[in-house]
């Protein structure tokens, strides 16, 4: 029965090229470009979601209210890890971040600049998921003058990922002994260094200054430890290690600090929130905007509207043209369900065809997508996993509502009226087709509008 319907539904599309190529064609654009917006809409959102212990991770953000400055920053004092560390059973380890900027690196008789170091503590691989191909995670970079590099510097330098115990010259007379090869870092990360240096190279990080603010502190809190109270707890924390030096440079004690409009506070901000939500000074790099995710989901959205509104009133149009049909077929003893069933499968069939050649735009169009919204997007095995479910979805959604009103409202045709052709001129004159029409027209001059506003 099922193959029935696919033959007769492909003869009756066939009779109908221009309709059935308008239809595909048009239900196709607006499927592939809706699939462009949520490739990058999906990337957005999946940053630093590769760290097994993401939903445990949060950064110390420090708020500056002072001398007319009212800021808040991505960093923190030197210390404030250590005394996470010692001081509270909820934490479980640190790591501290600090960005040196470059340095003039020796290769043979070249000298290559690299903008993209940083010093970190040895914990570094205890917070973070960040797989080693050579070395030992744990000891890495435990000694001072060690450096962790990514299997694509292995190769510049090396022409092998096996560089441990290998050696760089930074700035023509430190040098540093490579200790750990790691994966290059996934696209998806809030930083993108590709050497990582021992912290204890850097005298600064065992100074006792609670006003440096120089160091981007992560901390990684226990399995069921209560974020909430922990932050509850942070003002306690400065008062108690801050206060004795705001004493000694400004002769304040804390309160009455505070009581004069000042402010010097700590705040968590979880690990998957920094991407999009966070656009702080001394940010590890260039962050997005949540704004534009719902943005550019609101517009896919649209796009994807008009395009099934305008496949819905096509197939409406073009439905109510064979009423006659109808007519004779339930003269012949077609059931109601049957004459739905037949209408269903034309419609899925007409999406799962425009499906197919909007996933084939979609990939052919991707590298010239990734160079206008500077991304990277590629569609691999990890993406097939939600996009194949979704795509079926879609198909199975937009058929089943293209099809349905036509279908449950043609098969309910008295046979008699059909034949004498009154309901065939009052079904071509209704109210849907009128109302599918106006609201494609009302979000194209929205989306036009927008656009001409951004661009503006």
């Amino acid at each position: 029965m099922f193959k029935n319907y696919l033959k007769t539904a492909y003869r009756t599309l066939r009779k109908n090229v221009g309709f059935t190529a308008i239809n595909v064609f048009g239900l196709a654009l607006g499927l592939a470009t809706c699939m462009l917006i949520v490739f990058y809409v999906v990337d957005e959102l999946s940053y630093d979601k590769y760290n097994t212990k993401a939903d445990r991770i949060y950064r110390a953000n420090m708020q500056i209210k002072f001398g007319g400055i009212d800021q808040t920053y991505a960093s923190s004092p030197s210390p404030l890890g250590l005394v996470f560390k010692k001081d509270y059973p909820e934490v479980e380890n640190f790591c501290r971040f600090f960005q040196r900027g470059g340095f003039n690196v020796k290769k043979g008789t070249q000298t290559i600049h690299e903008d993209r170091m940083v010093y970190v503590d040895s914990t570094m691989f205890d917070v973070f998921t960040l797989p080693m191909t050579a070395g030992d995670p744990k000891h890495a970079l435990v000694e001072p003058n060690t450096v962790v590099i990514t299997e694509t510097i292995a190769k510049r330098y090396f022409n092998t990922t096996q560089a441990v115990g290998k050696t760089f010259t930074f700035d023509e007379k430190l040098l540093y002994k490579v200790t750990g090869v790691i994966k290059d870092l996934p696209k998806q990360s809030h930083f993108h260094y590709d050497f990582f240096l021992s912290m204890t190279s850097k005298e600064e990080s065992r100074e006792n200054a609670w006003f440096s603010n120089n160091f981007n502190t992560y901390v990684l809190l226990k399995p069921g430890a209560n974020v909430k109270q922990f932050e509850a707890k942070l003002p306690e924390l400065m008062r108690k290690n801050a206060g004795p030096q705001l004493q000694d440079i400004l002769h304040l004690n804390f309160d009455s600090f505070e009581r004069a409009g000042n402010r010097y506070q700590l705040s968590l901000m979880p690990l998957l929130d920094i991407h999009l939500k966070s656009n702080l000074m001394s940010e590890l790099d260039h962050n997005g905007n949540i704004q534009y995710v719902y943005i550019f989901g609101a517009v896919a959205i649209f796009i994807l509207l008009i395009a099934c509104v305008n496949f819905m009133n096509l197939s409406t149009a073009r439905s109510a043209n064979r009423a006659r049909e109808v007519g004779v077929r339930k003269v012949l003893g077609s059931a109601r369900k049957y004459l739905i069933a037949q209408f269903l499968s034309e419609s899925m069939m007409v999406t799962f065809v425009a499906t197919v050649i909007a996933v084939a735009a979609a990939y052919m169009l991707l590298p010239m997508f990734n160079n206008i919204a500077g991304k990277n997007i590629e569609l691999n095995a990890a993406s097939l996993i939600w996009l194949v479910p979704s795509l079926l979805i879609t198909v199975f959604v937009i058929g089943f509502l293209a099809g349905s009103y036509p279908a449950f409202f043609l098969s309910g045709f008295q046979p008699i009226e059909v034949l004498k052709g009154k309901l065939s001129s009052g079904f071509k004159g209704g109210m849907l087709r009128s109302s599918l029409v106006v609201f494609q027209f009302f979000i194209s001059i929205v989306l036009i509008i927008g656009t001409l506003v951004i661009y503006n």
